[in-house]
This record gives C-alpha cells, sequence and structure tokens, in this order.
C-alpha cells in the first residue's frame, strides 16, 4: 500500500524559508512523477511545483517560481520543497502528490495523481 507523509510545514515569519518533505512508501517510487499542491482556506486546491520520476522536469507555478524548489531523492524515497522568501499569501495546508502511473513526463499542473498525502500546514506571518 502506499502511504505519502508529509513534514516540515510550521509557522514563519515573511521573508523566512521553509523546506517540506514528502516521504512515500513502497518500491515504486522512483518510477513516478511527484507534485506539491496546495489550499488556503476558503481557495480552491492549486497547483505549486511538479517533478518528473528522474528528475529530468520541473514545473513551478507562476506564484513560487524564484522562491521554491522541489526535488526528490529516488534512494530515500522523498520529494523535498524548499520554500524560500514566503509570504502571507503561501499560507496554506501543502500537499504532495505521486502519479501512480510509471514513466509520465508531462504536465502536472492538471494531472489526476494516484496518491495523496494528509498534508502539513504551512503558515506565514506578516
Amino acid at each position: 500500500q502506499v502511504q505519502l507523509v508529509e513534514s516540515g510545514g510550521g509557522l514563519v515569519q515573511a521573508g523566512g524559508s521553509l523546506r517540506l518533505s514528502c516521504a512515500v512508501s513502497g518500491h515504486a517510487f522512483s518510477k513516478w512523477a511527484m507534485a506539491w499542491f496546495r489550499q488556503a482556506p476558503g481557495k480552491e486546491r492549486e497547483f505549486v511545483a511538479g517533478i518528473s520520476w528522474s528528475g529530468g522536469s520541473i514545473q513551478y507555478a507562476d506564484s513560487v517560481k524564484g522562491r521554491f524548489f522541489i526535488t526528490r531523492d529516488n534512494v530515500k524515497n522523498t520529494a523535498d520543497l524548499q520554500m524560500k522568501s514566503l509570504k502571507p499569501e503561501d499560507t496554506a495546508a501543502y500537499y504532495c502528490a505521486a502519479d501512480g502511473i510509471s514513466w509520465y513526463t508531462g504536465n502536472l499542473k492538471d494531472r489526476q495523481l494516484g496518491y495523496w498525502g494528509h498534508g502539513t500546514q504551512v503558515t506565514v506571518s506578516s
């Protein structure tokens, strides 16, 4: 059974940094694209960043480009999101997701991803 567990959320002042990590159980992690999404209260869930199975293709939402960086470790089965220069509007619950289909390298923003974590809260104070 595949499980995704996010960690690293918390409270940070504007301008600060946080690093989120997503640990994925199961042997197929290295074959799957991974992505991070977020959902703020009263808003729809939105795509934040995605990375292909090899790490060779990376995508970011315009709102986080140059501030957030997604990486993956196919030995440790983790996908991290380094967040810098955080803004109050980055406040949200952050979720990681795994594709579930091997070798996909296309757009992740609108893709139906197969597995989701329960989320970790990020709060940025002004």
